[in-house]
């Protein structure tokens, strides 16, 4: 083949190649014309002018994370803590991302850390421990702002690890167990006074118990002696007037004077035996004389109604 063709083949094959550029999806290519910003290629298949434009910078615009390196910071309270973190971050313009600063990546990660020492050095040591959120907030907040002339969104800041010194690490531990074993007096102590307080409120309600059941027994005795007494007494009532009833029929009053002679006979009779003497009256018209007594005051006592 012709040399002349072989370089105007070769010169064509580089023609080409400078001409057309190809972009990756999520990633933008900003180009430079004789040295001047010319333009922001999209993903797909670009032309370019050969030895004319040139592909100055290539960024890529998925979210980044950025380990920031660890740092001392010192606390409001003169400690020293050893802290690191982890930035995430997304190329939002990428004109200012390539002539906003000469390496965003880097000024980034300083201001994290300046940032990161200036709200630590403002707490004391307990509160970094509990206000994580804050922190990590605050520096987004402050990157957020700055990051924004580089054409870089801020989008957040975690903390990874907050490493204090030995000796305070000891201390903590301390105050950690101490605490514990505290709450543990503090809940055994409750259990005592709950358990005193229980044993207290079953004594009382098992004595208020017993006095209500003494009460109501008492009070059910009372109620059985008077219905006993009341029963009694309506016996004793229905008797006297059925003996009424009787004395008033024929014959009656013949019935209480045997009775009643039989009642005296008697009487002696027991009188004899617990003296051991033989009594024997004086007059016999006595007994006659006790019986017609007897008699005379029934029938003077008016008939009991019905």
């Amino acid at each position: 083949m012709d040399p002349i063709a072989l370089v105007i083949l070769f010169i064509a094959v580089v023609f080409i190649a400078r001409s057309l550029k190809v972009v990756p999806q999520q990633h933008a290519w900003v180009v430079e014309r004789l040295g001047k910003y010319h333009a922001v290629l999209a993903p797909g298949l670009n032309f370019l002018v050969p030895f004319v434009d040139r592909l100055a910078y290539q960024h890529t615009l998925k979210e980044i994370a950025l380990d920031v390196p660890s740092q001392v910071c010192i606390t409001r309270d003169n400690t020293q803590l050893q802290v690191d973190g982890i930035l995430y971050f997304q190329v939002t313009d990428p004109r200012l991302a390539s002539y906003g600063s000469a390496n965003y990546v880097i000024a980034i990660t300083q201001l994290a850390q300046t940032t990161l020492r200036s709200v630590i050095g403002k707490m004391e040591l307990d509160k970094t421990f509990e206000e994580r959120e804050a922190i990590n907030a605050s520096v987004v907040n402050a990157l957020d702002d700055a990051a924004l002339n580089w054409g870089v969104k801020v989008l957040r800041y975690e903390i990874k690890d907050l490493t204090p010194p030995k000796e305070i690490l000891h201390a903590m531990q301390q105050q950690i167990t101490a605490e514990r074993e505290k709450r543990a007096l503090i809940a055994a102590s409750e259990g005592r006074k709950q358990e005193q307080i229980n044993i207290a409120t079953g004594e009382r309600e098992s004595f208020i118990a017993r006095s209500e059941g003494e009460k109501q027994a008492q009070i059910n005795k009372a109620q059985g002696e008077a219905a006993a007494i009341l029963a009694v007494a309506d016996a004793t009532a229905d008797a006297i007037r059925k003996i009424a009833q009787a004395i008033e029929q024929p014959g009656g009053s013949q019935a209480v004077q045997l009775k009643v002679a039989e009642k005296a006979v008697e009487a002696y009779a027991q009188l004899a035996q617990k003296n051991n003497t033989m009594i024997v009256p004086g007059n016999m018209s006595e007994v006659s004389g006790l019986i017609g007594t007897a008699m005379a005051l029934m029938k003077n006592t008016p008939p009991t109604s019905r």
